[in-house]
C-alpha cells in the first residue's frame, strides 16, 4: 500500500512540475518576440508572404493562444487575412485525457479566390513548384502517412468536448475571370456552445451570399439542435428552422422566401437514415416529408409519405416572379396538389395510393422507379379533364391572321420532335385512363392508353375511346434505334358521326353520317415536314346513312337533265342538304397528297362516282364528281328522266381550299357537259334506231300477215271450188 501511495505521490507530483514549468514558460516567453521568424518561416515554406500586424497573445488557464491582425498575400494580392483567431483548450482537461476545447474565436476572416482567364486558381500557387523526385519521395511519405493513419483509424471512440465556438464577420470572395462569374459569401456567423460527443447542442448559421450571372442574393439563417455520438457514425439533427430570402433575376427582381423544417436522423454503421415532420415551402408552395431510409449503397429501401398541399400555380409564379401562363379560362390553375406513400423492396421506389389533382381533375393510381435500370412504371385513372380550358386565349382577329401565321412559322427553323438520345435511354410502361377528355372541342370518353419504351422502340399498344357515338382505336410504333425513325400507325374508326365531330372540331356542318375508318401507314423522319414527305399507306373509309349538307347535288343532276330536255326547271325550293347510302372510297397516301380513284355513294336516283386528290400541304381538294342518272330523281316535270338521259353522267367538280369554304367546293362541270351530251345523242341515236327497227319490223310483220292471209284465202277458194 505504502508503494501505491508513493507511485501516487510522485506522478502528482510530476504534474506539479509540469504545470509549474508550463507557467514559467508563459510568463518569461514573449510570442510576439518571434514574429519575424514565423513570417520567414512561411516565405520559406510557402509562395505567401504572412504579415503579423497585430498581437501574439496566449493564456495558461485555460491554455489558449490570440492571433490579431493577421494577412497573407499571393503575388502582393490578398489571399487570406483574420482580424482575430482565439483557440483555448482547457488545461485541466488536458491533464485528465479528455480535451476541452474551451473558446474558439474566429473574427473577421476575409478569403479571396480567383481563377485566371486560362482557367487556373489561385490556391494552386501557394505551394512552389518541387522536383520530380521530392514529388515522388512526398508521395511516397504521404502514403505512409496514410496507411498509419488507417492502422489508427480503429482506435476508442474520440471524448473531444467545446465550450464555445464563434465565427463572426467571415467573407470569401470568389471571382472567374475565364466565365466572368462572381460568388460572394459575406457575414457568415457560426455560433455552438456546449458542444459534448453524445450530448444534443444547438447550432446557429448566418450567411449571405450574392453572384454576377445571374443577379442572385440570398440571406439565410439556420437554427437547429445537433447531436453525434463519440464514435462519429450516428448524427442527429432537431428543431431545424432554416429561412432563405431571396432575390435577383431568377425571381425577376421580387423577394422570394424559402423555408425548412423538421428532424432527422442518420446512422452511418447500420445505414440508416429517417427524416420526420420535415416541411419545405416556397412562396406558397409547401412540401411534406416523412421518410426512412435503410441502405446507402445502390439498393436503398424507402418508405414514408410525400405530399404537396394544394396551391395556386398561378399564384406561385407570379411570387416566383415568373411571366404568367395565360389561359382561355381564368380560373384554371388554382387548385394544385399532390401526394403519394413510398415504399417497395431493396432498389426500387414504389409509389402507393398516388393522387394527383388539377382543379377539378383528380388522377389517382400508382408508380415504380427501379433504381437498377431507371425503370419507369405508372398507371393513372383520372375523371375528367377539359383541355382547352388551359390553351392560350385566343386574341381578337387571330383567325384571320392564321394563314399568315403558318406562313411564319414555315419560314422559321424546323426542329426535332423526339430527343433521340433520350428516348433510347427510356425504359417505360405507362398505363392511362380518363373517363372523359375535351380536346379542340371535341368530347372524348373512356380513354385508354398503354405505352411502352425499351432500347430506343416505343409502342402505344393501345390508345382507344369513344368518340361521337362511335368508338376508335389506334397503335403506334416508333423505332428510335437509328437517327431516321421510323413511324408505323394504324387505326380503326368504328361508327363516328362526322356531323357533330366536324362541327365541333372545326365549326364545320357539312357532312353527316356514321364514319368508319381503317388507317395503315408509315413514315420515317423527325420533323414534321419529313414525316409528311415520306407517308406512306392506305385509308380505307365508308359513310353509312349520312348527307352532304349545304350542297344540293339533286339541283346540279336537274340542270343537266333540263339542259338535255330544252326545258327550264320550274322549282324553287331544292333544300340545302342531299342524303345518300353508304358512301365509300380508298385513299392511297402519297407523301403530302391522297389519291382516290374508287369514291361511290347512292343517292336518290342517282349514283355518284369519283376520283381525286387531296393536297395536305397547300390544304386543297380537287376532284372530279360524276352523278350518274338510275332512276327518277325529282318531281320537277324538266327533270323527268328518260330514256335519252337514263345512265348519263352529269359532272361535278370540287376544287379549292377547303380549309377556308368548304360549302363552295362543288359546283355544275359544264366543261364535262359536252361528254354528257355526246352520251345523251348516242342514246337518242340508239333510241331512234330501234324505233326504225321496230316499226320496218312490224311494217314486215304486217306484210307478212297479208300474204299469208291472201295465200290462204286462195287455198279456200280452190277447196271450195
Amino acid at each position: 500500500m505504502k508503494a501505491v501511495r508513493y507511485v501516487l505521490i510522485a506522478i502528482v507530483a510530476l504534474i506539479i512540475l509540469a504545470v509549474a514549468a508550463v507557467a514559467i514558460a508563459m510568463a518569461v516567453i514573449n510570442p510576439n518576440d518571434y514574429k519575424p521568424q514565423i513570417e520567414q518561416a512561411v516565405e520559406d515554406a510557402t509562395n505567401l508572404d504572412l504579415i503579423l500586424e497585430g498581437d501574439i497573445g496566449w493564456s495558461f488557464i485555460p491554455l489558449g493562444l490570440e492571433l490579431n491582425s493577421v494577412e497573407a498575400k499571393l503575388e502582393g494580392d490578398r489571399f487570406v487575412a483574420l482580424e482575430q483567431l482565439v483557440a483555448q483548450i482547457d488545461f485541466w482537461s488536458l491533464i485528465a485525457m479528455s480535451p476541452r476545447v474551451n473558446t474558439f474565436v474566429l473574427d473577421g476572416l476575409d478569403a479571396r479566390l480567383e481563377v485566371n482567364e486560362q482557367g487556373e486558381g489561385n490556391w494552386n500557387r501557394i505551394m512552389p513548384e518541387k522536383a520530380a523526385g521530392a514529388a515522388t519521395e512526398e508521395t511516397a511519405g504521404t502514403q505512409d502517412e496514410q496507411a498509419q493513419d488507417s492502422e489508427g483509424a480503429g482506435g476508442e471512440p474520440l471524448n473531444f468536448n467545446v465550450e464555445n465556438v464563434q465565427i463572426s464577420n467571415a467573407q470569401l470572395h470568389y471571382t472567374d475571370k475565364s466565365t466572368g462569374q462572381a460568388v460572394t459569401l459575406e457575414n457568415f456567423t457560426v455560433n455552438a456552445s456546449n458542444i459534448t460527443l453524445g450530448s444534443e447542442f444547438p447550432l446557429e448559421i448566418g450567411f449571405r451570399v450574392a453572384t454576377t450571372q445571374p443577379t442572385f442574393e440570398v440571406d439565410g439563417s439556420i437554427s437547429a439542435r445537433l447531436a453525434a455520438n463519440e464514435a462519429l457514425n450516428e448524427f442527429a439533427v432537431s428543431g431545424l428552422n432554416a429561412v432563405f430570402d431571396m432575390t435577383g433575376e431568377p425571381f425577376g427582381g421580387k423577394e422570394v422566401t424559402a423555408e425548412l423544417e423538421g428532424s432527422a436522423r442518420a446512422n452511418l454503421e447500420n445505414e440508416t437514415a429517417n427524416l420526420s415532420g420535415s416541411t419545405a415551402s416556397l412562396a406558397n408552395l409547401n412540401l411534406s416529408t416523412d421518410l426512412d431510409v435503410t441502405g446507402f449503397g445502390d439498393k436503398p429501401t424507402l418508405s414514408g409519405e410525400v405530399s404537396i398541399a394544394e396551391f395556386s400555380l398561378k399564384d406561385l409564379l407570379n411570387n416566383l416572379g415568373q411571366p404568367a401562363v395565360e389561359t382561355s379560362d381564368p380560373d384554371v390553375l388554382e387548385a394544385v396538389a399532390f401526394s403519394t406513400g413510398i415504399g417497395g423492396p431493396a432498389g426500387k421506389v414504389e409509389l402507393t395510393d398516388l393522387t394527383i389533382k388539377l382543379d377539378d381533375t383528380t388522377f389517382n393510381g400508382s408508380g415504380s422507379y427501379n433504381l437498377a435500370d431507371s425503370g419507369i412504371v405508372f398507371n393513372l385513372q383520372g375523371d375528367q379533364l377539359n383541355a382547352d380550358r388551359y390553351l392560350p386565349p385566343q386574341a381578337e382577329g387571330e383567325t384571320e391572321e392564321a394563314p399568315a401565321s403558318q406562313e411564319t412559322a414555315a419560314a422559321g427553323p424546323e426542329g426535332d420532335l423526339l430527343p433521340l438520345e433520350t428516348l433510347r435511354s427510356l425504359l417505360l410502361d405507362i398505363d392511362l385512363g380518363l373517363g372523359q377528355l375535351i380536346v379542340s372541342n371535341l368530347t372524348i370518353n373512356e380513354i385508354k392508353a398503354s405505352t411502352t419504351a425499351k432500347s430506343g422502340l416505343l409502342k402505344i399498344d393501345e390508345f382507344s375511346g369513344k368518340l361521337y357515338e362511335g368508338s376508335f382505336g389506334a397503335n403506334v410504333t416508333i423505332d428510335a434505334r437509328s437517327d431516321n425513325p421510323k413511324w408505323t400507325v394504324g387505326s380503326d374508326v368504328s361508327n363516328v358521326q362526322t356531323l357533330p365531330l366536324l362541327t365541333d372540331l372545326a365549326e364545320v356542318d357539312m357532312l353527316a353520317g356514321g364514319a368508319n375508318l381503317k388507317i395503315n401507314a408509315t413514315t420515317t423522319g423527325n420533323r414534321i415536314s419529313a414525316l409528311r414527305s415520306n407517308a406512306d399507306g392506305q385509308i380505307s373509309f365508308n359513310l353509312a346513312e349520312g348527307e352532304f349538307r349545304r350542297m344540293n347535288l339533286t339541283r346540279m343532276a336537274c340542270q343537266g337533265i333540263a339542259l338535255v330536255n330544252q326545258e327550264d326547271l320550274t322549282t324553287t325550293d331544292w333544300g340545302t342538304s342531299t342524303p345518300f347510302n353508304d358512301m365509300r372510297g380508298t385513299l392511297d397516301i402519297n407523301g403530302n397528297t391522297l389519291n382516290n380513284t374508287d369514291l361511290v355513294a347512292a343517292l336518290a336516283g342517282m349514283r355518284l362516282e369519283g376520283n381525286g386528290t387531296v393536297d395536305i400541304a397547300q390544304s386543297q381538294l380537287d376532284y372530279e364528281v360524276g352523278l350518274r342518272i338510275v332512276g327518277e330523281i325529282h318531281r320537277d316535270n324538266a327533270c323527268r328522266v328518260t330514256e335519252y338521259v337514263e345512265n348519263a353522267v352529269i359532272p361535278v367538280e370540287c376544287r379549292g381550299n377547303f380549309a377556308e369554304d368548304p360549302a363552295g367546293l362543288c359546283s355544275f362541270d359544264g366543261s364535262r357537259f359536252r361528254d354528257t351530251l355526246k352520251t345523251i345523242a348516242e342514246n337518242a341515236a340508239k333510241a331512234k334506231a330501234r324505233e326504225e327497227v321496230d316499226k320496218a319490223k312490224a311494217k314486215a310483220e304486217e306484210k307478212v300477215k297479208e300474204k299469208v292471209q291472201e295465200q290462204i284465202g286462195d287455198k279456200l277458194k280452190g277447196l271450195f271450188n
